[in-house]
């Protein structure tokens, strides 16, 4: 195929998600106020609720089969290693632009973290229905393409909710340092009596602390830790300094984020895919329970207009800001693409070398969009939901989702002849 033909071919999806995406950004306008700051944030919340985890279950348990499951194994490390990948560049770029700490999870998250769910859901169906599809049969490659999607987009799910939200987490500034103790408030210690790395200096007078628990009994245990330096600095030992540095950073990772719906529906819709028995039960024609897959279906099919209107409502915010944060937007572009899609192709293209990819030009053109992707959308969700960086992460999503519109159509033209 020319390459005039698979530029086209690859043209018409991008411009389906540009022109939702420009209609969330006029609902937003102040003429209109359809999508005000009100209104965004509720959609945020029934699509982190509610669509997004029924479009993941739905999809999955459809498309996906203990079979296809076993021919689909490199699709998780793919995956891996574009958050991995992803994460060291962003650190580079952190250590080149010198980005404040505040703002350090915003850069890792989205040089991490790829939209893996509704654009390839979008671009990758789309391309097999075009009368000029690359890919053969027009019902073969749409149905191959929403298993693979779909597996791409619980991948996408779990990862983005369980590394790039903790990073994000991790960086954001803290509210208040104050230390409430029994319902009293007290002052904070110094910083370097609470510095992991100085937990070995202990002050020239005793110090107590005591740690007041109420058992189910009633019964009090006091717990009173003493350090003493008659002549200088005591050293604790290194494994209890490893211990407490271990918690400091356990405290900091949110393991409940785990299982965050979309886990949850990623989950779901797994077992319901690879068990014959609940396939047969929910999801095969004529089956029992048929009718609670298509109300999921139902619920997952306002997820894809939902999120992307939502881009375009959150990418008004980011107007105002685009000459201040300049550096880091033209950084983040580079890594998503460029930097990302060139590393892409090498590990793609070695891995078929290798045999680890089965030759499927569908599941290859896949495992190479993953890795030329703009950041995810859930990144906007993620600061809404910490309330921290939201302005920096409007104008990041409008640079790189404007530059991916361009982007994405030549990469995806170059992919389609690579594998084919």
């Amino acid at each position: 195929m020319e390459f005039w033909g698979l530029f086209i071919v690859a043209l018409m999806p991008v411009l389906k998600v540009l022109l939702i995406t420009a209609l969330g950004t006029l609902l937003a306008l102040d003429c209109f106020h359809i999508l005000g700051n009100n209104a965004t944030k509720h959609l945020n919340i029934m699509v982190f609720f509610v669509f997004a985890p029924a479009l993941v279950c739905g999809n999955l348990a459809k498309t996906i089969t203990l079979k296809s499951m076993i021919m689909l194994w490199f699709m998780p490390l793919n995956v891996l290693l574009t958050f991995m990948i992803g994460t060291f560049l962003g650190w580079l770029l952190i250590k080149v632009t010198r980005v404040p700490h505040h703002l350090q999870g915003l850069v890792l998250g989205c040089c991490s973290s790829g939209n893996l769910g509704n654009l390839p859901l979008i671009i990758v169906p789309a391309v097999c229905k075009e009368r000029s599809n690359p890919f053969g049969d027009v019902d073969v490659c749409y149905r191959n393409a929403l298993a693979y999607v779909s597996l791409s987009m619980a991948l996408g799910a779990i990862f983005i909710w369980s590394y790039a939200y903790n990073i994000v987490r991790i960086f954001s500034p803290k509210i208040s340092n104050v230390i409430k103790v029994d319902g009293a408030t007290q002052n904070p210690v110094s910083g370097t009596e609470t510095d992991p790395e100085n937990l070995s200096i202990c002050s020239t007078k005793t110090m107590h602390v005591a740690e007041d628990r109420l058992s189910t009994n009633d019964d009090v245990k006091e717990l009173e830790i003493q350090c003493t330096m008659p002549n200088g600095q005591a050293k604790v030992p290194k494994k209890e300094k490893i211990m407490k540095q271990l918690k400091i950073i356990a405290e900091k990772i949110n393991l409940k984020v785990l299982f965050a719906p979309s886990t949850i529906g990623a989950i779901v819709g797994l077992i319901i895919g690879v068990v014959p028995q609940f396939r047969k039960l929910l999801v095969v024609d004529h089956a029992p329970l048929r009718v609670v897959q298509d109300s999921i279906d139902m619920l997952g099919d306002a997820a894809i207009p939902a999120m992307t209107l939502l881009v375009g409502a959150n990418l008004l915010k980011g107007l105002k800001g685009v000459r201040k944060q300049l550096p880091l937007i033209i950084g983040i572009a580079m890594v998503r693409f460029i930097a990302m899609p060139g590393i892409g192709i090498g590990i793609v293209k070695g891995a078929i070398h290798f045999g680890f990819i089965h030759h499927d030009p569908l599941y290859q053109f896949l495992l190479l969009l993953q890795f030329s992707l703009p950041p995810a959308v859930s990144m906007s969700t993620i600061t809404q939901l910490f309330g921290a960086g939201e302005g920096e992460c409007s104008v990041i999503m409008l640079a790189t989702y404007s530059c991916s519109a361009v982007s994405l159509t030549l990469w995806c033209t170059f992919f389609m002849w690579l594998v084919l």
